[in-house]
């Protein structure tokens, strides 16, 4: 892994994790690598770890290290290049009515019972869908970054909750879960899109979308929204459209 000469970074161990099974691909055996110790690991810090394909999760700074296996692709999106096709526009009128609040990565009983509906109605059976509010936790709330959660509300009901990461040269969409009672809701979309304009009137010039991953449906989404960089070799590559070669 290529490190830039920065001294934080510099001072970070990293390790490989043993193996285990893959969150994404069904069948197939997953390793990460790790960076630690994790107290060192500032937003300034993440910001180049996640320039160079990594992620958080609570406090878990990581990145695949998958042996013969290349299907997560870090990506990010270019907002001052990005014009909305017309499903995202369309999307982006059918919830203009949503006000948003910001705040603090807190622990909020209304947005744990939003997540756990979420879990049951989306991923049934994946192992987040249990009420273990330590594992939520863990997972959305614990940080050592510039962490903020971004609530979506119809009037005074909580549709959508969006948690990102601050960089210094963008956001980093961590995870969103949201109301899935109405079926011809957009709020995924919509919160893409939100946090594009949120990023254009901060003068940040991406947003990170974490890891593109070809035969996995639940990321496979990412390749609407373009132009993309995608990360290879420690490079950021624009990759505008998604020619069937990538499809692994």
């Amino acid at each position: 892994m290529t490190r830039p000469n920065d001294l934080p970074l510099q001072r970070l161990k990293f390790y490989v994790t043993t193996d285990y099974p893959c969150g994404y691909l069904e069948g197939r055996q997953a390793r990460s690598l790790v960076a630690s110790p994790t107290h060192l690991i500032d937003t300034a810090t993440y910001s180049e770890l996640v320039r160079l394909g990594f992620r958080r999760s609570g406090l878990y700074t990581y990145r695949p290290h998958c042996e013969n296996c290349q299907a997560c692709v870090p990506v990010r999106l270019r907002v001052y290049d990005f014009t909305p096709n017309r499903s995202q526009r369309r999307a982006w009128k059918r919830h203009s009515n949503l006000t948003v609040h910001v705040g603090p990565a807190l622990f909020d009983k209304e947005h744990y019972d939003l997540y756990r509906h979420y879990q049951k109605a989306r991923h049934a059976g994946g192992g987040m869908d249990s009420e273990d509010v330590g594992q939520y936790r863990s997972f959305l709330v614990q940080s050592q970054v510039d962490t903020a959660l971004v609530e979506f509300r119809e009037a005074d009901e909580l549709r959508m909750v969006s948690v990102v990461d601050m960089l210094q040269d963008g956001i980093s969409a961590v995870y969103a879960f949201y109301d899935c009672s109405h079926p011809q809701s957009s709020y995924g979309t919509y919160n893409i899109l939100w946090l594009v304009e949120w990023c254009r009137r901060q003068g940040l010039p991406y947003l990170y979308l974490g890891y593109w991953i070809a035969q996995s449906r639940k990321m496979a989404y990412k390749a609407q929204f373009r132009p993309l960089e995608r990360l290879v070799d420690d490079t950021w590559q624009r990759w505008e459209t998604v020619s069937p070669a990538d499809v692994l």
